[in-house]
Formats: structure tokens, sequence, C-alpha cells
């Protein structure tokens, strides 16, 4: 079996410093939290108005920006192509953890 193919994090906990050491440039930080933060914005708009169409603007919103951060400034892959979920949640935790100063905004 390929080295790819096995998952090598066994928990989230595992996964969560591999994903800070993917995010290490400020620049793609940054647009990881714009992006974060313009999903909620959208859905939080959504929501108020019902005008439900905008939720298929969120993942270009969320997305889009990451995947600028990670191509250009980054420059590697999204963790997303091979950890979709722990890579879901590690943008959330890495929010908190910027809002909460307990890593560099």
């Amino acid at each position: 079996m390929p080295a790819e193919s096995v998952n090598r994090f066994q928990s989230f906990a595992e996964f969560y410093p591999y994903y800070l050491q993917e995010h290490s440039n400020d620049t793609c930080r940054r647009l990881h939290y714009v992006g974060s933060l313009l999903v909620l914005s959208i859905l939080g708009y959504a929501i108020v108005t019902q005008q439900w169409l905008w939720l298929l603007a969120i993942p270009f919103a969320g997305y889009g920006f990451a995947w600028v951060g990670h191509f250009v400034f980054e420059k590697n892959k999204p963790a997303t192509f091979k950890y979709p979920l722990y890579s879901f949640l590690g943008d959330w935790v890495m929010l908190k953890d910027a809002l909460t100063g307990r890593i560099r905004f």
C-alpha cells in the first residue's frame, strides 16, 4: 500500500500541529481568516434575509481565499486535498486560536 494512502493522523489533535506548519506564512493564514469570516457573514446574511442562494457562495468564499493563500504565498497544496475533514476543522480552530491570541494573527 502506498505511503500516501495511509492516514498518518489518528486524531485531530495529531493533525493540528501539521496543519499549523502548513500555514506558517502570515499572508496565507490571514487569507484563511478573511475567507472564514466571509463564510460566517454570508451564512448570517442568508439566514437573516432568507435569501438562500447566497449559500452557494460559501465554498467560493472560504476555499477561494484559502487556496490563493496556499498556491501564491505558502507555495504548497492545501491540506483539504488529503485531509478534508481535519482541514475543515483546522480552519475554524486556527481562526479561534488567532482571535483568542493563542497564535499570531
